[in-house]
């Protein structure tokens, strides 16, 4: 009877548990480099398995450039309530790590971090522990302390300076070794260590950022200290360095979801994959019978538009290609509502939840999505859009049908399209961004308590 007694509860214990979440994203690489989504250039067949035994969400869009894209992902919120400058989390602002850890998750980060202030000089940007503060338990990351061009500093891929659990890495202590190996290998042990009890896996991946050079699989012979992170004069030689880095992302997420299914959590596991922003803009690939030039930095579809495939063994359905609207500041609902978690006043209004969709159901999907892009960074402009699956609208007036227009060279007038009128109310309800927003930038106001944008 005892014995009995203790299978029923283990496995009442066992149905009970939370869902492990694993979201991984990459970097500077959009929709038209993964072959799922049709691309011609480059082979994906972990990500396109996780899209053949999941869902593959059409219309995702992030912002034009990493920091804004990371800042609105982590906190559900748009940035006109908490973005200030490059490279920054205000670490006064709860995260979706935060979030589960509450929750009795084990959490860890591995990747691009980047969030310090690094590059304004922020207070408290040599804080080691500020991951553990966002709420990680646990760390491997580049850019945490040390910028790039600084002397403890250097590049991401050959021999990287990082920094694990308090410790820093140096070039010296990874000597030969390749950053995403040693990251996405961390994170695997990560979870092993943790399989008895539910984890959230944040991996904002290094990988595909420039400089373009070469992978384990392509280097060879080749050195593989610091110095090999330069990359080739000759374009054709960055583009086949590129193309190589994606699908050397493509096999770092197998081995990823490898592990989950080795550790027997396949099925009690939600892996989703994304990404920050648009492709380089040097790169051009073929994506369905077009020339697609990388997008990084524009407002365009090619800077915003980003791949977003979700998989949930035994939950979600199998190969579905969904038309529903995601939007970054969706991600921390979602991730709320799977922890089980009910949200309370201090956490973010902005999102939607996409759970539902995951399983299945059909949810409560957006009728639009908005971004609001004041980065303060580079030659990059100031403006918003607010846009649906087709048409999308500028504060100026800038109107355009997206899937015939992905350049925006032809406007539309707003008498044409009923759905001018429904984004025009999104727009009207945000507050504008400044029109002086350089990296020199005086004035960089913040909206935390403005009222939620329309839903009408």
């Amino acid at each position: 009877m005892k014995s009995l007694l203790f299978t029923f509860f283990l496995t009442a214990s066992l149905f009970a548990r939370k869902p492990n979440i694993i979201l991984i994203m990459a970097d500077d690489v959009s929709w038209e480099c993964f072959s799922c989504y049709g691309a011609e250039d480059y082979k994906t067949p972990n990500i396109d398995a996780l899209a053949a035994n999941g869902i593959r969400f059409q219309h995702c869009y992030s912002t034009p450039i990493c920091t804004t894209s990371r800042v609105k992902l982590m906190t559900g919120k748009y940035n006109f309530r908490n973005y200030t400058h490059f490279g920054y989390l205000n670490p006064d602002e709860k995260t979706f790590a935060q979030l589960l850890k509450s929750a009795g998750y084990k959490t860890a980060i591995a990747g691009k971090w980047q969030l310090s202030g690094l590059y304004h000089g922020a207070p408290g940007n040599q804080d080691a522990s500020r991951p553990v503060k966002a709420g990680f338990d646990e760390y491997c990351l580049w850019q945490l302390t040390a910028q790039k061009a600084s002397k403890r500093g250097g590049e991401r891929f050959w021999s990287p300076p990082l920094e694990q659990n308090g410790r820093f890495l140096t070039k010296e202590d990874n000597h030969e070794k390749y950053g995403p190996d040693i990251m996405s290998d961390f994170l695997c042990d990560f979870m092993k260590r943790h399989k008895d009890e539910p984890f959230f896996v944040y991996y904002p991946a290094v990988l595909v950022h420039d400089p373009f050079v070469p992978t384990p699989d392509t280097i060879a012979d080749r050195p593989r200290t610091h110095e090999s992170n330069k990359q080739p004069k000759d374009k054709a030689a960055r583009k086949a360095n590129f193309v190589a880095m994606v699908q050397y992302l493509d096999k770092i997420v197998g081995k990823i979801v490898k592990q989950i299914d080795d550790l027997g959590q396949l099925e009690n596991t939600i892996i989703m994959f994304t990404a920050d922003n648009g492709t380089n803009v040097s790169l051009t690939s073929r994506w369905n019978g077009q020339e697609i030039k990388g997008g990084k930095g524009s407002t365009t579809d090619m800077g915003t538009h980003v791949p977003f495939v979700a998989s949930w063994p035994g939950k979600s359905p199998k190969g579905l290609v969904s038309n529903d609207l995601i939007d970054f500041t969706d991600f921390y609902p979602t991730l709320a509502q799977a922890a089980g978690i009910k949200l309370g006043k201090e956490d973010p209004s902005d999102g939607v939840s996409f759970l539902p969709q995951l399983q299945g159901e059909k949810g409560t999907p957006r009728d639009w999505v908005f971004c609001h892009y004041q980065p303060y960074w580079g030659r990059f402009k100031g403006t918003q859009f607010a846009r649906t699956q087709i048409h999308k609208l500028y504060p100026d007036g800038r109107f355009y049908n997206v899937p015939n227009d992905l350049k925006e060279a032809q406007k539309l007038t707003k008498t044409e399209k009923p759905a001018h009128a429904i984004l025009t109310k999104v727009l009207e309800s945000a507050p504008p961004p400044t029109s002086k927003g350089g990296k020199v930038a005086k004035e960089r106001p913040t909206y935390p308590n403005w009222k939620p944008l329309s839903r009408e």
